[in-house]
């Protein structure tokens, strides 16, 4: 999520930087340059006070920083220069005809996805088969937002609606997605985490009722039918992988195995939302997966986890996003908290194990890797 900032009218001087510091911890030393102040401070406990710090400045033309050298911990503060947003995405119209682009995208992808199942099976009414589509889908991809926007809220982040991204109909997936921006800085690894998490476990819950849902209701064909519409041209194998909740769900209803189970806009819903779910959970540049993996890393070993999930994606035959997330990761590798210097908490620790798990759930895989 790119940062915006607006400037306050009523700028700290640099003697209110130095009340502002000297409130909050012990300071052994302070040095002065034309760009920064730097305070070594003794304090131990520096977290919390830290981030009431960093809050405070938020929406100033100073930033402050925790870092950590030979001799101890400094607060450096210095001013700010601010990455404005342009003048499209700071509209407030912008998300909204984005969601209504999306909406319709959805749409007539659903609708066209319809006729070609009733080809195989009668599967619904196109129309209201769309909506269901564009309900699930859109379903999975708003509830990840909502995820990531109230774990903002629990933190103090403020940030914008969600700016979905439009994708192909028809020929590939409708939306690849959507994003948010946040109005300040992130402060902590905690925070980083908390915020990055929060979006995919939302998104993937929903994906899993929508999967249950899909394949309760997909038609089965018998191996002889499946055969008879292969050689007719109308029927094809899904060549685009299976994550295993997908495998799964198939399984509880006992249509993995003895035909074919015809690929319902409800299911393709849930096939979308574990794919996107399993991209940000990759440990690569500014997805969701990167922001975790950032907090338990060095900038350089995060660098090492971006090209190791380009590789993976290689391997799962995903080329055209591996080499979206190299350029992409050229221009802006990864995000720094304010405080990188407090590690993340063991429970945080705990819970990428759970992220893990849940990228390999829901991974595209092959069909010689299922059971």
């Amino acid at each position: 999520m790119a940062p915006v900032y607006s400037a306050r009218v009523d700028e700290p001087t640099q003697d209110e930087i130095s009340e502002m510091i000297h409130s909050r911890f012990t300071v052994a030393e302070t040095i002065k340059s034309t760009y920064a102040i730097e305070f070594r401070i003794e304090d131990t406990d520096y977290s919390e006070r830290f981030a009431d710090l960093a809050r405070e400045l938020d929406g100033s033309i100073y930033v402050g920083r925790l870092v950590r050298q030979n001799d101890g911990i400094y607060v450096v503060v210095q001013k700010f220069v601010s990455q404005k947003p342009g003048r499209i995405l700071s509209s407030p119209w912008t998300p909204r005809i984005l969601f209504g682009i999306v909406c319709a995208f959805v749409a007539v992808d659903g609708y066209y996805r319809t006729t070609f199942a009733n080809q195989l099976a009668y599967v619904g009414e196109p129309l209201q088969m769309a909506g269901l589509y564009t309900l699930a889908l859109l379903g999975i991809l708003g509830v990840h937002e909502a995820g990531h926007m109230a774990a903002a809220r629990i933190h103090r982040l403020k940030t914008t609606w969600p700016f979905f991204i439009p994708g192909l109909p028809v020929l590939g997936i409708p939306t690849f997605g959507a994003f948010i921006r946040s109005s300040g800085l992130t402060i902590n690894r905690r925070i980083l985490f908390d915020v990055a998490i929060a979006g995919p476990v939302a998104g993937a819950v929903v994906a899993v009722i929508v999967v249950l849902a899909g394949a309760w209701s997909a038609p089965f064909l018998d191996t002889q039918t499946a055969d008879m519409l292969r050689d007719r041209d109308i029927l094809f194998d899904f060549q685009f992988g299976q994550p295993l909740l997908l495998y799964g769900a198939l399984e509880v209803f006992s249509k993995n195995s003895g035909g074919i189970v015809v690929l319902t806009p409800v299911l393709w819903a849930s096939w979308i939302g574990f794919l996107i779910t399993f991209l940000n959970l990759l440990p690569a540049w500014q997805l969701d997966g990167g922001h975790m993996s950032r907090t338990l890393m060095r900038a350089r070993t995060h660098q090492f986890a971006t090209f190791a999930s380009m590789a993976v994606l290689v391997l799962l035959n995903y080329w055209v996003m591996a080499l979206l997330i190299l350029v992409l990761s050229m221009r802006n590798p990864s995000v720094t908290p304010l405080d990188d210097v407090t590690p993340l908490p063991r429970s945080r620790k705990m819970a990428y194990i759970g992220v893990v798990a849940l990228a390999v759930l829901c991974a595209p895989l092959p069909a010689w890797l299922l059971p």
